[in-house]
């Protein structure tokens, strides 16, 4: 019996979201859970599962799908295995192999950015793309690399760490989650932007609507909600976030010389408070042969659906 259904599985550093995906590339159903409230990895594979059922049990249960495919941090296309994630509560584990062992089901898995990447290509604002470079800006930075219509693996799996590149140098360098300093993560990601955020309140005595909340606790909603009200210090904050990473995007552009760079996640939500200041740090930094030629794109598809969809390509391909 050909089987009509794959499983897509995209975690995300906070969020773990999981669809069933048809061969035409619909979501049927979604579900998620949380990805820090499993300690133990086997834990979070089961609570997978007892959430898998119940959104492939109305379309005639386990037995109608053919496969899972997954994106996820620092995930192995060739050895199956999620290594040294940083922010995952389990660094290094055989995620392919725990999972296809507790469905029953072939497992495949590859970087979430890589994932993200290949739903964009598909289904969205890279639809016919050969050459582009796909920027998740979430709880980290990901990035996937598809040049002449292939994401790019490297050696050993693990090509296209964009967000670890490194941004700022010198002694103000902040500190990365990976050890490293200076990372583009650790400015770029919405982690990055709440850092900027309290760095600038507790430095300065600049007035801004942030002060009316937790310093601790503000997010990037937060700094657009304080910017669409005409604040000055939450515009500073983007211009800050987007100029940095048009300067690393300036850098990436002369690797791959890309027709586009799609940005995915939660930051994307900003709009043109984010959008402005990276082209224009991204143009005028970038090499004159590309100046004013490399589109900026916003993802297209629905949050989640790009990784979702990327990730069920895998399982296609078993």
């Amino acid at each position: 019996m050909q089987k009509p259904y794959v499983l897509g599985l995209d975690m995300g550093g906070t969020n773990s979201v999981l669809g069933v995906v048809d061969a035409r590339g619909h979501v049927l159903g979604r579900t998620s859970i949380k990805t820090q409230a499993y300690r133990d990895i086997n834990d979070y594979v089961n609570a997978l599962y007892e959430e898998a059922e119940k959104i492939i049990e109305p379309l005639g249960g386990m037995e109608m799908v053919r496969g899972i495919g997954a994106g996820v941090p620092n995930g192995n296309f060739y050895t199956g295995y999620i290594q040294e994630a940083m922010n995952l509560p389990w660094q290094t584990v055989p995620f392919a192999q725990l999972v296809s062992e507790r469905f029953g089901l072939p497992c495949r898995i590859t970087n979430d950015a890589n994932a993200a990447a290949m739903g964009e290509m598909t289904y969205g604002a890279a639809k016919g793309m050969k050459n582009f470079i796909m920027i998740t800006l979430g709880t980290g930075v990901g990035s996937g690399i598809v040049i002449d219509g292939n994401v790019v693996y490297g050696h050993d799996g693990f090509a296209g760490e964009l967000g670890h590149t490194t941004a700022v140098r010198g002694e103000n360098a902040r500190p990365c989650n990976c050890g490293k300093m200076g990372c583009l993560e650790a400015y770029a990601s919405a982690t990055g932007v709440a850092r900027t955020a309290k760095e600038i309140l507790t430095s300065t005595t600049k007035d801004t609507l942030l002060r009316q909340l937790d310093v601790d606790n503000i997010t990037s909603k937060d700094v657009y909600d304080a910017a669409e009200q005409g604040d000055e210090v939450a515009k500073e904050i983007f211009d800050f976030t987007g100029t940095i990473l048009g300067q690393q995007l300036a850098d990436f552009i002369a690797f791959s010389a890309p027709e586009a760079i799609v940005l995915f996640g939660g930051l994307t939500k900003s709009g043109d408070w984010i959008k402005r200041p990276i082209e224009e740090a991204m143009n005028k930094n970038v090499l004159p042969l590309w100046k004013n030629k490399v589109k900026v794109l916003f993802s297209d598809l629905k949050e989640a659906d790009a990784a979702v969809l990327g990730a069920s390509a895998l399982a296609w391909s078993e």
